[in-house]
C-alpha cells in the first residue's frame, strides 16, 4: 500500500487523517459532493436557456469589464 501525498491545507490534512483513522478511502467522493456537482453542471445551462440573448450579452459584458478592470 502506498502512502497518499499529505495535503498542505490544514482542513484537507485533518480530513485525510480522519479518513485514514476510520478506514475510509481519502480518494472516495461522498454522495453529497457528487449530487452537488451534478446540479452545478445543470444549473449553468438552465440559466442560459432561461435568459434572453440581450440579458446574456449584458451579463457577459459585465463579466468582461470586471476581468479587464485595472486594480486601484
Amino acid at each position: 500500500m502506498t502512502n497518499p501525498k499529505r495535503p498542505r491545507d490544514a482542513n484537507q490534512l485533518a480530513t485525510s487523517l480522519v479518513d485514514i483513522a476510520t478506514g475510509g478511502s481519502p480518494d472516495e467522493e461522498s454522495s453529497t459532493v457528487i449530487r452537488a456537482r451534478k446540479g452545478g453542471l445543470k444549473g449553468g445551462a438552465a440559466r442560459a436557456k432561461s435568459l434572453s440573448p440581450e440579458e446574456r450579452s449584458e451579463i457577459a459584458r459585465t463579466a468582461a469589464t470586471a476581468r479587464w478592470k485595472k486594480g486601484d
